[in-house]
């Protein structure tokens, strides 16, 4: 088995390597794919609640510094990454960060959560910050799913303009 630290660094070289050859988005997919066996039905019998269990485990597998809340009116469930520990260790790497590292945290959940009826508001914050905030929206939301960066201040709120992303190729 791989430590942790030795299999994000090589993560972070497949998605370079991928992403030379225009093939990460085909990989993101690949991933979401994946994950159906683990999470999906959770996702589509528990909803929003699912998505709380599945991300309670991760956050205990993965050591994150991060904040879970489910909120009312928009029933929403809200994922604040203080501290990525994925990117952290990709940023303390001496072959360097793959520039498109965040992205494959929406690229596998994106699908995923839409074949179980939720949407998502991905909010990236920058690309080098082991910090995103993630809003998961409960069916019927109306909402359409999307990728952003934007600053936060320590609650993870928005505190300046948006930049979008082009929409993923999934």
């Amino acid at each position: 088995m791989l430590p942790s630290d030795h299999f994000v660094r090589f993560y972070n070289e497949v998605f370079k390597f991928l992403d030379e050859r225009g093939d990460l988005p085909n990989y993101y997919r690949a991933i979401s794919r994946d994950q159906e066996a683990h999470c999906l039905n959770l996702f589509r019998e528990k909803g929003l609640q699912g998505v709380y269990e599945y991300y309670q485990k991760i956050r205990l597998e993965e050591n994150c510094d991060m904040d879970l809340r489910m909120l009312k009116n928009p029933d929403r469930l809200v994922l604040f990454m203080r501290k990525c520990p994925s990117l952290g260790k990709v940023v303390d790497n001496d072959a360097g960060p793959c520039p498109k590292y965040c992205l494959h945290c929406p690229g596998w959940t994106i699908p995923l959560y839409q074949k179980a009826g939720l949407a998502d508001e991905y909010n990236l914050v920058a690309l080098d910050d082991p910090r995103c905030v993630e809003t998961i929206y409960a069916p019927g939301a109306n909402r359409p799913s999307r990728v952003f960066m934007a600053p936060i201040d320590d609650e993870g709120n928005v505190v300046g303009p948006e930049t979008r992303f082009p929409k993923l190729s999934m």
